[in-house]
């Protein structure tokens, strides 16, 4: 065994441990269940603020919203740009997601669902604004990890499925 801690095995078995132990401190501070909430407030936020622009009260578009989509917000389809039908109806669509499935995907409600309809508003977000590509493409993936993985146990889903059964 001298040889061996002359050329550092012995050394080298050691930092081998030390940095397991430390991967297995910072994987016990990442647990699957608040990187599942996390995930869930940093998709909700931004499309809640969005949502929040929209409204001039109750069930009440403001003017900025419906011209958005009626002078701005335009499909980007092969053979040119797309207005939307009705805008002042997508507008008012739009308004309403924003502002619904933040709070679903926060509270972890439907939780999948409402992930999907923001993947889906994310796909048209990107058609209608590309050169925003970066920020969709980190909001594409926080949707599909929620899809994938579900909101973990820190949701009512998962309240819900333990109490049902």
């Amino acid at each position: 065994m001298v040889t061996d801690q002359r050329y550092g095995v012995g050394k080298r078995f050691r930092l081998g441990l030390l940095l397991d132990r430390a991967e297995r401190l910072v994987q016990a501070a990442a647990t699957p269940s608040l990187v599942q909430l996390v995930m869930r407030v940093a998709l909700a936020v931004p499309f809640r603020k969005s949502g929040m622009l929209k409204w001039n009260g109750f069930l009440k578009l403001n003017d900025t919203a419906v011209r958005l989509f009626t002078d701005e917000f335009m499909l980007h389809l092969p053979g040119g740009p797309y207005h939307f039908p009705a805008p002042a109806v997508m507008a008012f669509l739009s308004g309403c997601a924003e502002i619904t499935l933040p709070v679903l995907l926060v509270l972890g409600l439907g939780t999948r669902f409402a992930a999907l309809g923001l993947l889906l508003m994310t796909l048209i977000v990107e058609l209608t604004v590309p050169e925003g590509w970066p920020i969709h493409l980190t909001w594409a993936a926080l949707a599909l990890g929620i899809m994938a993985w579900g909101p973990g146990s820190l949701s009512i889903d998962s309240w819900l499925r333990r109490t049902a059964i």
